[in-house]
């Protein structure tokens, strides 16, 4: 791999990862005018629609080595449930009770959600660096939450408690999904999960939505567009073709620097602040998952 590559491999993945890291902190300043979380979901999807519809179509006719049956469409389905509606909905009402920071570094632990997953359902062995990569990660989601509940109070854990079941229920999405996407190939099975994640909010807020769509502040759709082209669209096609040039096990490395850019990022435009004891739990959670991502490709 030539030099120059490489550096805009990196370059690429540095800015897909801090895109991505923007979300939350663009949710939480849309929340200060009183928008709820299925409406910024709402506004998220209704945005970004028109781009995964023109991806489904130029891919449509794309053709794969492996048969794709119709089982295999209804799978899409269930995994665009899964992974894209219900682990968005659980991180943006998680979002209402808990800082941006924190919030990227529960996200953060899905990695291990997966390795657990696999060892429940499929019988495949933690090894000792996992296992002890598993523990870190924890140990710094406790250190950091058993702080932030003595400054913000006890609704610190249901925020936490959302947060986790995002990264559960993305965790689930990527075990389960594995053997759809060399049927379907990434991009096409991206595009039409996205596709089902986005007629399912569609239908939630039709049914429990209370805003009116077309009288909220312009910040507030201003906001969603941004959320869906910025820190959804352009940083997911930015990720995959970092790792295209990198390699996953490169990339690993690089992905550590998401919860940073987040509590920077939530520093300057929030004004949140993490404790010293708070800032040692994230060390901990980042150096448990770039330890299990590493891992993890080398076994690939």
């Amino acid at each position: 791999m030539k030099v120059k590559n490489f550096w805009l491999g990196i370059f690429l993945g540095i800015l897909g990862i801090v895109l991505f890291s923007s979300k939350a902190v663009m949710v939480k300043i849309a929340y200060k005018y009183n928008v709820d979380a299925i409406t910024m979901l709402l506004l998220r999807m209704l945005f970004s629609f028109p781009f995964y519809v023109v991806i489904a179509y130029l891919y449509r006719n794309k053709k794969q080595e492996i048969k794709i049956t119709k089982k295999d469409y209804t799978w899409v389905v269930v995994f665009g449930l899964v992974g894209y509606y219900l682990a968005s909905y659980f991180d943006f009402v998680g979002l209402s009770y808990i800082k941006a920071s924190l919030e990227r570094i529960i996200l953060f632990v899905y990695p291990t959600i997966v390795i657990l997953l696999n060892k429940l359902f499929f019988k495949q062995p933690i090894t000792k660096i996992q296992a002890i990569a598993i523990f870190l990660s924890y140990l710094g989601i406790v250190i950091a939450f058993s702080d932030e509940v003595d400054i913000s109070g006890n609704n610190v854990y249901l925020g936490g408690f959302f947060i986790l079941l995002s990264a559960v229920t993305y965790a689930s999405y990527l075990v389960g999904s594995g053997w759809l996407i060399p049927k379907f190939g990434v991009v096409k099975f991206t595009a039409y999960a996205m596709l089902v994640s986005c007629f399912c909010v569609f239908v939630h807020f039709s049914i429990i939505g209370k805003a009116d769509l077309f009288n909220l502040p312009w910040q507030v759709y201003g906001l969603g567009f941004l959320i869906a082209i910025f820190a959804t669209v352009i940083p997911s096609f930015l990720v995959s073709a970092s790792i295209k040039i990198i390699n996953s096990s490169n990339f690993a490395i690089v992905a550590g620097i998401g919860p940073i850019s987040t509590i920077v990022l939530a520093s300057f435009f929030l004004e949140e602040h993490l404790t010293l004891l708070q800032f040692f739990g994230a060390l901990l959670v980042i150096i448990g998952i770039v330890i299990t991502s590493l891992k993890k490709a080398k076994e690939k």
